[in-house]
């Protein structure tokens, strides 16, 4: 038994330190030397005055893969030792939404715990509040939610935990879902605004989340939000001074072209940023969506989401049979998840490829992949 528990203690402690080293090597922005790290960037967020610096401190596995006092402790190095001031959250994490060996809460139980956790440090911390940029997320459609939904009464403490399990509805984008959704989220997270408040993938049926395809038998024809009623939405938010800026993630050009225009014929302001997939592995910003979000058309930055693709962009996961992952490793523990970088026949030797160029480079593929993405044009007036 004491075997036992000295492995799992030192599994722990070797996730914990992949996660510090994995915002390091973030901070160290081009050096190769973890001991000569440079200081970090600050750059405008798309057309406003905001300034983040160029690495943002992503949460997603928060209140899943980790502990309270893990998440307080990297919140502490990131943002007090290495001057780290945009974090990123929404309202659905932690995710992955399943259970897994050593991670066996239901889904429903865990949602909103990474907002708790974010807000529990700003109540140690009522200083920082005013010098970090924070951004979080509002759920896209779903037909019927008990996670999130649950998550926006406040007779249940803003946590589908607390609920009842009949406790369901449908999460949509218009002005009642979005009131509820942020003053949820203010309440978990301790605080009385959001920075940036993205809609965290559309309301209207797109490919996302691994699929590349539009299937015009998906098209919900008779259940379409119209973009002007989802800009009402924002804007009476923004009125409301609940949120400063608003933002989108996993759209499409389409999307962006409609949301600008109905933005400008309302009088609100254009969304600043778009949060979508980008890394080494997946260019498709690339296209016109990078032409749309030009400094010269909508001045759009862009905050690139997974810029190690799921972990495959460490190498940890090169030469190692896909039976043997590692346990509390996003792909050994969550089989099944993110399949497309862990078990697609084209991603291994691309990983591979890119790992050549950074053994002669001198430096883990981990600080190659973060920095070429703090290199890309699209990222400089994002984060």
């Amino acid at each position: 038994a004491e075997t036992s528990m000295l492995l799992r203690a030192r599994a722990f402690k070797r996730l914990y330190i992949t996660s510090r080293h994995t915002i390091a090597a973030s901070c160290m922005a081009y050096s190769t030397s973890a001991t000569a790290p440079v200081a970090l960037k600050k750059q405008k967020l798309g057309w406003s005055d905001v300034e983040v610096t160029d690495v943002c401190l992503g949460t997603m596995t928060w209140g899943r893969q980790n502990t309270e006092q893990d998440a307080h402790e990297q919140l502490d190095y990131a943002i007090k030792e290495r001057g780290v001031n945009f974090i990123d959250t929404a309202e659905v994490y932690p995710v992955p939404m399943q259970k897994s060996k050593n991670y066996p809460q239901e889904p429903r139980d865990v949602v909103g715990l990474t907002e708790e956790w974010i807000g529990t440090w700003f109540a140690k911390n009522p200083e920082w509040r005013e010098k970090v940029v924070l951004a979080t997320k509002v759920a896209g459609y779903l037909k019927e939610s008990d996670g999130a939904f649950a998550g926006r009464f406040k007779e249940h403490g803003y946590r589908a935990v607390n609920a009842p399990y009949d406790c369901k509805g449908p999460m949509r984008h218009n002005a009642t879902n979005f009131l509820a959704a942020v003053e949820a989220s203010c309440a978990r997270l301790q605080t009385s605004y959001i920075d940036l408040y993205q809609l965290h993938w559309p309301d209207r049926y797109t490919p996302r989340f691994g699929a590349t395809v539009y299937k015009y038998a998906n098209h919900r024809k008779d259940d379409v939000i119209p973009f002007a009623e989802i800009v009402a939405g924002i804007k009476a938010l923004l009125d409301s001074g609940k949120i400063r800026y608003w933002g989108v993630s996993n759209e499409t050009t389409f999307g962006i072209c409609q949301l600008v225009a109905e933005c400008d014929r309302a009088g609100v302001p254009r969304p600043l940023t778009i949060q979508n997939e980008y890394h080494l592995l997946n260019r498709a910003f690339d296209y016109e969506l990078a032409e749309a979000c030009a400094p010269w058309n909508y001045n759009i930055g862009l905050l690139p989401w997974s810029p190690l693709a799921g972990g495959a962009l460490t190498g940890k996961y090169l030469d190692i049979d896909c039976a043997d992952w590692p346990e509390k490793t996003r792909f050994g523990e969550f089989r099944g998840y993110q399949e497309r970088f862990s078990k697609n026949l084209k991603t291994e030797p691309a990983v591979r490829k890119y790992k050549e160029i950074a053994d002669k480079a001198g430096m883990s593929l981990t600080t190659l992949s973060l920095a070429w993405c703090k290199s890309v044009e699209y990222c400089h007036t994002g984060s």
